[in-house]
């Protein structure tokens, strides 16, 4: 899983696949359920997706602009617009089942 920053980001979509974008923060426990997961699909689909995990504590910028109001909230990014999202944690099948709608 790739760490995303306000200053990396335009990086990562400039590499032009799908990219799964997990807001978090370390004070959060829904976030830490979420993250084992965020790993395994990282590793699932290398290659074909960038997983990037995003502390809204640190990328302040980036959470204003996509309005990210609850943690977690993961953003499902291709050609670089939201095309859907998840807010909370959920089971690892809803985050693979909207992955793969953007594959």
């Amino acid at each position: 899983m790739e760490h995303i920053t306000d200053q990396n980001y335009q990086e990562f979509v400039a590499k032009g696949l799908p990219l799964v974008l997990d807001f978090s923060a370390t004070w959060c426990g829904p976030c830490k359920k979420v993250a084992p997961i965020m790993d395994e699909i990282s590793e699932e689909y290398a290659g074909k997706v960038i997983v990037g995990k995003c502390d809204v504590d640190e990328c302040e910028d980036l959470a204003m602009e996509y309005g990210i109001r609850n943690v977690p909230t993961v953003l499902y990014i291709k050609d670089g617009s939201v095309v859907d999202k998840q807010v909370g944690a959920a089971t690892k099948s809803v985050f693979v089942e909207k992955l793969q709608a953007i594959l």
